[in-house]
């Protein structure tokens, strides 16, 4: 029990460390989409792509550094490789939502594309998840943090045993 509820808190975290970072992202997404759109005659889709790029660029800042700082490192080029793949699947998950309701239902008032963006974004953020935590930011096995803990049980072992008294000349 303790170790499946442990896992559970694990995951409970990891949920709530990927929301902050999400929920941030999903801020600059839309901010960006916004500003775009205002300052900018780019078609809605364009402006929806580049808002996407920026919060990718965003949220691997966050993912690595904070959500999964815990996670292992050792193979950064794999890791920023995996992670532009899924986040361009993600990508066209999400602007794909918003060109289906832009330009087959004809949805494309500022609050309709603000809509169309923001399910685009949660659709896509369910991938992401999935495939972030599964395929880019792997979690250490359990034997290598395993292998931490029983050292530092092994030195406070051998810390608490009484030392021979040792003869001085």
């Amino acid at each position: 029990m303790g170790r499946s509820s442990s896992g559970l808190r694990r995951l409970v975290d990891e949920v709530a460390k990927f929301g902050a970072v999400g929920g941030a992202g999903i801020l600059v997404n839309l901010g960006v989409f916004n500003l775009v759109r205002h300052v900018t005659d780019l078609q809605v889709v364009r402006a929806g792509v580049i808002a996407t790029v920026v919060a990718i660029i965003f949220n691997y800042i966050g993912f690595r550094y904070f959500t999964y700082r815990d996670r292992d490192k050792s193979g950064r080029a794999r890791e920023l490789t995996l992670f532009l793949l899924f986040s361009v699947v993600g990508l066209v998950i999400e602007n794909g939502v918003l060109y289906a309701a832009t330009y087959w239902f004809g949805w494309d008032t500022p609050l309709q594309s603000n809509v169309f963006k923001f399910l685009g974004i949660g659709v896509a953020t369910l991938f992401r998840f999935w495939s972030y935590r599964t395929w880019v930011f792997k979690a250490l096995p359990p034997r290598e943090a395993g292998a931490g803990a029983a050292a530092k049980s092994y030195v406070a072992e051998q810390s608490k045993k009484p030392r021979p008294k040792q003869r001085v000349p």
